[in-house]
Order: C-alpha cells, then sequence, then structure tokens
C-alpha cells in the first residue's frame, strides 16, 4: 500500500535554463542544488539547460543525481570573443537559441514526467514567450541585485526627469531620489550600460526585459536576500502582481560543509598557505572574469599594493607574472580559487572586489568588508550599496564620469595607504565596519537556516510549481 502511495506522487519536472556566462549560470545550479535538496525523494526531476560550450566547462562538477544535462549550440564559439564584443554576444543569446530550445523541449515533452515549470534567466527573455505558448508556466531568475531591477523598470520614469540619458561629466553627482525602493543614487552610480553608444542595444534589452518579466512571468525569483534590500521588495509586493520570491544568497553555501582532500599537491596550496597566516591579516584579491581596469591603473595597483606591506592572495586569471614579481613571503598569485572557501578563511581580513552581484553575496555571507572596484554593468550600483547603503566598504577608484578618456587615475601611494587603512583592525572606523559586515552575515545566515525568509520562500515557490504544473 505504501509503494502504491509513493508511485502516485506526481513529480515536478523543472527545465532550467541560465544565460550562458559563469555570473548567470553559478547562481542558477545552486538554486537548482537547494531545490534539490528540499525534494531528495525523486519527486523533483531538473533539466539543466546549457550550450554545448559551458556543458563543457562544467560537465564534471558534482551535482544532485535528480539534476541532468541537456545542451543547446553554442551561439559564438570563443569567450574571447563573448569578452571582446559583449554587446554581439548579448544579442547572438536572444536571437539563436529560442528555436533549438523549443525544439528541445518538444523531446523532453514527449518523455515522462512532463515539464512542470520553466525557470530562465531573466535575460533569457524569449523563454517568457516560450512557457507561454506552451502554456508552461516560467519563473524568471534574476541574477542581479533587486535595486537594479527596479532602476531598470524605472526607466521611463529616468527619461521623464530628464535623467536620461545624462552627460556624467557634468551631472554625474547629481541625486536621483524617486526610483522606488531607493533612497537616493546619485547619476554616476546608475548601470553603465546607461551610459555609452556601444551598449545602447543591451540597455533597451535590459529594461525591456525588466518590464517583460513582470507582464509574462509567472513568477520572479531573485538571488538576492529579502532582508539586504527590504526597501525595494516591499515596494515589489505593492507594485507587481506576480509572487516575487527573494531566495537568496544562491552562492555555494552548503560545499563549505564538505571535506577537502588531505593530498597538498591537489591545487588546494593557498588553503594550506592560508592556514599559515594570521587571523584577518590577508587581503583577498579578485577582480572579475574578463572586465578590467586600464592597464596605467592596474600597473598602480600591482605596486600599490605590494607597497603596503600587506598580506593579500591574488586570484589573477591569465598572465600573472608581473602580479608575482616582488611579492616574497607576503602574498600569494594563483589563477583560480574556491572563492566562497576563501572568504569564510579566518586568515581573510577583507575583500577588493569588482562588485559583481554573486562576489557580494558571498562577501556578506563570510561577513568580510568589501574594496570596491567596480567596472561595468551592475557592478557600479553594487558598489555604491556596499559603500553608502551597508557601509561596509571604501571606494577604491572614483566614481566614473565618461569613459577611459576621463579616467581618474588612482596613485600607487593613494592604493598604499588605502590598503593599509583597509586592513588595519585597530582603528575605530574598521572595527565599526567591520561589525556591520557582521550583523549582515548573520542576517544572511538567518535567511537560508530552516524557517528563514529565504528558506521559508524556497518551500513556496516549490510549493507553487509542484501543485500548479500546467496551468
Amino acid at each position: 500500500m505504501a509503494t502504491e502511495k509513493l508511485e502516485s506522487i506526481p513529480v515536478c519536472h523543472v527545465v532550467a535554463l541560465p544565460y550562458p556566462g559563469r555570473g548567470h549560470i553559478n547562481p542558477m545550479m545552486n538554486l537548482c542544488k537547494s531545490l534539490s535538496s528540499k525534494k531528495p525523494d525523486n519527486t523533483l526531476v531538473i533539466t539543466f539547460v546549457i550550450t554545448e560550450e559551458w556543458h563543457g566547462f562544467i560537465e564534471s562538477d558534482p551535482k544532485p543525481d535528480n539534476i541532468e544535462f541537456a545542451t543547446l549550440p553554442n551561439v559564438i564559439p570563443s569567450e574571447l570573443v563573448r569578452a571582446n564584443d559583449f554587446p554581439a554576444f548579448f544579442e547572438a543569446v536572444n536571437t539563436a537559441l529560442e528555436a533549438p530550445f523549443e525544439r528541445l523541449l518538444d523531446g523532453l515533452e514527449s518523455e515522462a514526467p512532463p515539464v512542470s515549470a520553466i525557470v530562465a534567466d531573466s535575460f533569457v527573455d524569449w523563454a517568457l514567450r516560450v512557457g507561454n505558448r506552451r502554456n508552461i508556466p516560467v519563473a524568471s531568475l534574476w541574477t542581479m541585485s533587486a535595486s537594479v531591477f527596479t532602476v531598470l523598470h524605472s526607466f521611463e520614469l529616468l527619461k521623464q526627469k530628464g535623467h536620461f540619458p545624462a552627460d556624467l561629466s557634468e551631472r554625474g553627482d547629481e541625486i536621483i531620489d524617486y526610483i522606488p525602493g531607493i533612497n537616493t543614487t546619485s547619476i554616476a552610480d546608475l548601470p553603465t550600460v546607461f551610459f555609452g553608444d556601444n551598449h545602447q542595444k543591451v540597455l533597451h534589452r535590459a529594461i525591456e526585459t525588466a518590464a517583460q518579466v513582470v507582464e509574462k512571468a509567472q513568477y520572479l525569483l531573485f538571488t538576492s536576500v529579502h532582508e539586504l534590500e527590504p526597501q525595494v521588495f516591499d515596494t515589489f509586493k505593492t507594485k507587481f502582481a506576480l509572487p516575487v520570491y527573494p531566495i537568496g544568497p544562491a552562492i555555494p553555501h552548503f560545499e563549505l560543509s564538505k571535506s577537502l582532500p588531505i593530498n597538498r599537491n591537489d591545487g588546494l596550496g593557498y588553503l594550506y598557505w592560508l592556514d599559515s597566516q594570521p587571523k584577518q591579516s590577508v587581503l583577498y584579491i579578485s577582480l572579475g572574469s574578463f572586465l578590467s581596469v586600464s592597464k596605467a591603473q592596474m600597473d598602480e595597483i600591482v605596486a600599490g599594493v605590494q607597497n603596503s606591506g600587506v598580506r593579500f592572495l591574488w586570484v589573477a586569471r591569465g598572465d600573472a607574472s608581473k602580479l608575482k614579481d616582488g611579492v616574497g613571503d607576503k602574498g600569494l598569485v594563483v589563477p583560480w580559487c574556491d572563492q566562497l572557501r576563501v572568504l569564510c578563511h579566518d586568515s581573510i581580513g577583507g575583500f577588493w572586489s569588482h562588485c559583481g552581484w554573486n562576489s557580494t553575496l558571498e562577501a556578506v555571507y563570510a561577513g568580510l568588508p568589501i574594496l570596491t572596484c567596480p567596472i561595468f554593468w551592475d557592478q557600479v550600483p553594487n558598489a555604491k550599496q556596499i559603500v553608502e547603503d551597508w557601509k561596509i566598504g571604501y571606494r577604491v577608484l572614483k566614481k566614473k564620469v565618461g569613459g577611459a578618456e576621463h579616467e581618474h587615475l588612482v596613485t600607487r601611494e593613494e592604493i598604499a595607504e588605502l590598503v593599509q587603512r583597509f586592513m588595519d583592525l585597530e582603528i575605530k572606523e574598521g572595527k565599526e565596519m567591520r561589525e556591520r559586515a557582521r550583523q549582515l552575515q548573520e542576517t544572511c545566515h538567518r535567511a537560508i537556516a530552516e524557517g528563514g525568509s529565504s528558506d521559508t520562500n524556497l518551500d513556496a515557490f516549490i510549493k507553487d510549481i509542484s501543485q500548479g504544473g500546467h496551468r
């Protein structure tokens, strides 16, 4: 009898469709692993859809048994092209993959169990059309902050108030106080795609996406935590008709409990190096996957960090020979690391970051202050949130007032002084900043604990898609 009852339980089949980029695939996979952990009895299966290129990158990564990969053809064959022409790649994703995804769904729909819901990255906006055509509920996953979402959704308001387009060189410091859920922000702290002709297509697609998500999706998921952006989420409740679920932080916190291999030749030598450093003495530096500052500014950063005398662990992709010169026993340069595990290590005292949203959430989870060095897109408003709203960091670079020709070079002397002050555990300013970071950490941990806001939202979302099925 018990067996018959078990077999009668309907299986919820989720199709996960991330945007093909590391900062989107990782949070989608972390969400899927969280969903899987909530349903370990195989009443939920997940088909994780990625391009062939990304399948090659992550195929061997460990994942639960109820998550299976399915592939789509590549849109642009090399990561180099993706990095050098972001607008072209962005456009290709939104024009070349819809038909192959439809064909993939045809195959999935002919099998059991049928698709119960599509969880699609918000920037794969055609997934909304596909789901609506097939009568499959679509949950849109927004992998940036809720604050950036409300800015994009307020684009027409920015135009009406005369703040778009705006000349950053003359009006960058002008304050905006009418965006729903955000007290104040300067024009210079808007996402950088609001400025520069090369990214206008990206901007308009992003604005269109924010509008379509609210109009056509059945659910809206955020990788953020309600308590990190309470005013924005409270505004969404009254403004939007669809359910809004902050389920973050969508970071691999569940991996931290797993033991590491003992073999010291396994590429984890940086962890053993950290073990030998004093508590909170090491500055962790990571400036993103492919976007960077100018060569002149990078030269000043390298010299400034080295001249500061502060211990550091620097993740530098590509040619890191310049960084390794003169490091001595104060620093370690590596091409890759398990970032969250590093951030949670006792010897780490601060994080120099490009302020991508995933890295920001990982720093908050680890309870660390942040030296902000934003380059692009949402990194700029994220840095503002870190420094001005949460008050857990300092700015490294001056606010941008246009393109590279307007760049204000921060000298090695300024950087050395800033790094020393940032890592000083004794000054009052630093103690207060670290206490605020610790409080945000506790907030974040409470949210994902049983009965916390993110945990409760995840349960509610699973209940919705399990009971709803096809509309």
